[in-house]
Parts: C-alpha cells; structure tokens; sequence
C-alpha cells in the first residue's frame, strides 16, 4: 500500500474515531437510560410481580362463560376506586387474555393495574406496573406525558436510533480500518 494511500486511511481513521467518541460522550445520558431501562424491560416477566404482576387464571378459558366487557368495567371501576380511591379510574386499556380466562385493567394517569376473572368478574390482581413507567422512560414518551406533546419522543426515539446507526457503523470501521491498513 502506498504511503499517500496510507495516510489517507489514517486520517479517515482519526475522523471515524471523532465521530464516534463525539457521538457516544453527547449522547451518554441517553444511552444510559436505553441501556438500563432495555435490560429491565427484558427481565420484566421473570422479576417475580416486582416489574410487572404476575398474570394469573381465571375460572374458565372458554368465551361463552364470560361477562359483558362492560360489566367487567363497571366492576373494574368499583373495585379501583374501593382499593385506591386517591387515584383517577380513567381507563386505559383492557388486556384480554382468553386462554387464561382474565382481563387486565391498566389506567391512563397511574402505572396501577387489576387483572379480573372474566367469568366471575372476581379480583384476582391488584398490583404496580413499574415496567410501563421502564417503557415510558425507555422511548422518551414519559416528558410527552408531562408536557402533552407528542414530539419529544419522536426525536428522542430518530437520535437514539440514528446514533446507534453511527456507533454501529464507526465501531466497525474501528475495528476494520486497522486490519486494512495493516494488509
């Protein structure tokens, strides 16, 4: 290889090694929170009910034993303001899991869930979901959820994934021009 070539190489090096140190020391904080709140969320269902209760089993799996989704709710609702009654009962979502016979009850303004018997419309769980407040850290949309916007977690979500674009492609030209260099 001649030594212009060389040279040219080296620099490109030194410019691929900016980039990524840069890269990585303005977007550490960032990086943090995707890491650490990424490893939670995968360990969510085996955190023994501390992340995310446990989903338990109703009384029967089969659809024509079940109550009214309404009436589910009006119980769910009852239930949430008996057993919580400093928090707000605007619903969320309902989780339905037919082969388990339950439906889950998540709540717009609290991380608070009650998992119900569909058939019997009994409590079966009460409990915290800390890993939707993991989720909300996780992709940003937890400062749309203060502030009512919608924009934040676009561009946090566009930085995180451009720059792990960046770091995937600078690490492996660190790792690569080297080699090149050497042959």
């Amino acid at each position: 290889m001649s030594t212009t070539r060389r040279q040219e190489q080296a620099k490109l090096l030194r410019v691929v090694r900016k980039i990524h140190r840069w890269t990585g020391a303005s977007l550490f904080v960032v990086f943090l929170f995707v890491g650490i709140t990424g490893l939670l969320l995968g360990w969510k269902k085996d955190s023994k009910g501390y992340l995310l209760p446990d989903t338990q089993k109703g009384s029967s799996a089969k659809a024509e034993d079940w109550l009214a989704l309404n009436n589910l709710q009006d119980r769910a609702l009852f239930l949430i303001d008996s057993l919580h009654p400093e928090l707000d009962s605007s619903i969320d979502r309902l989780d339905v899991r037919p082969g388990k016979g339950i439906v889950k009850f998540t709540f717009e303004n609290h991380y608070h869930e009650l998992q119900l018997d569909l058939s019997t419309g009994s409590l079966l769980s009460s409990g915290k979901r800390r890993s939707d407040l993991l989720e909300h850290i996780h992709d940003g949309s937890i400062i749309d959820k203060q502030f009512g916007s919608g924009f934040f977690k676009l561009l946090y979500t566009t930085v995180a994934g451009l720059a792990l674009l960046v770091f995937t492609v600078t690490g492996f030209w660190l790792w690569y021009g080297p080699k090149r260099m050497r042959k």
